[in-house]
């Protein structure tokens, strides 16, 4: 992932640092009922008063949500559907779905289930928008999985920030049936509507400008970078949609607050969901991994996700083809 800013670093300092006064004064809560239970003082009801059962109850709490974001978030994928109506189709819709950030480990986690899930929408096009593996050890895994997903029209990818900056000149997608875009755009079409999917490696910023106008204005584009870095150039673009992950939707999330951290140039700005700049609709995935270690081995409220992007015509409804 990209440096953090500095208002996360902040955040995350002042969560961790929460974290730490409850357990450490859960400890010293006890650790004072142990001292005056052993010098038989009368004043032992030290775990008893408002103030120690607060902690008590802040303590149980972390470790229950701890206990779910290891154990059960982390494998329940949301599916998400969204309708996309456009008038640059008049008859045809499309289905686009998008997985990303497999980070693919030693362990097997969400592989098998992605495969079915994704199967069973029976895309025309998959996309998917980068950092596959967390060690090389797992590069067969994520080739299966890529391998055993199936789509009409076609499978396309970038390459994330771990494929370009961690593991270089691994073979990440021969076999795999899904091809790799880098400065290139395909047309894609279906019952004689085209659209089109251009891609860009992380980090790649050759030129973007210039290359995304060149874009028919009246075909219906979507653009896939690994993170929304380049959302402020590629609005002014021919671009209709683009498609990125990266942040895990900051993988932690707090109620009413959202993600601790993104660990992206944009921070908060774009960290998971849909948001609209002019005429572009930009979409960050939550994407289906985690970090590897040292990071926290946990999801909480932000749950993997697979996104579908039923692209249509003015009078089109989800489910229609």
């Amino acid at each position: 992932m990209t440096n953090m800013l500095i208002s996360e670093i902040i955040t995350l300092a002042i969560f961790l640092f929460i974290i730490a006064a409850v357990y450490i004064l859960e400890f010293c809560f006890f650790a004072a009922f142990a001292i005056n239970k052993f010098r038989l003082k009368r004043r032992t009801n030290v775990l008893r008063t408002k103030f120690a059962v607060l902690v008590h109850i802040l303590a149980i709490i972390g470790i229950i949500c701890f206990m779910y974001g290891y154990f059960v978030e982390p494998y329940r994928i949301e599916v998400k559907i969204i309708p996309i109506r456009t008038e640059k189709l008049k008859h045809t819709s499309f289905r686009v779905v998008q997985i990303s950030d497999l980070h693919c480990d030693k362990k097997a986690r969400n592989e098998k289930a992605v495969v079915e899930l994704v199967n069973e929408l029976e895309p025309d096009i998959i996309v998917f928008t980068g950092d596959a593996v967390n060690t090389p050890a797992a590069l067969p895994r994520f080739k299966e999985t890529l391998n055993n997903l199936r789509a009409r029209l076609g499978k396309f990818a970038v390459y994330g920030n771990w494929e370009t900056r961690h593991w270089k000149g691994l073979d990440y997608y021969s076999g795999t049936g899904f091809e790799l875009l880098d400065l290139e755009t395909i047309e894609l079409s279906k019952n004689g509507e085209t659209l089109s999917i251009s891609g860009l490696n992380c980090d790649h910023w050759v030129n973007t400008n210039i290359w995304l106008q060149g874009l028919p204005s009246e075909r219906y584009n979507i653009f896939l970078y690994h993170h929304a870095a380049l959302a402020k150039e590629v609005k002014s673009c021919n671009v209709d949609l683009y498609l990125c992950g990266h942040t895990h939707g900051g993988q932690v999330a707090l109620p009413f607050y959202g993600a601790l951290i993104t660990l992206s140039e944009t921070g908060k700005k774009y960290e998971s969901g849909m948001y609209i700049l002019e005429k572009m609709k930009l979409y960050v995935n939550r994407g289906i991994g985690m970090e590897p270690l040292p990071a926290p081995q946990v999801r909480f409220l932000a749950r993997p996700e697979i996104s579908v992007f039923d692209i249509g015509p003015e009078n089109f409804s989800a489910g229609e083809e």
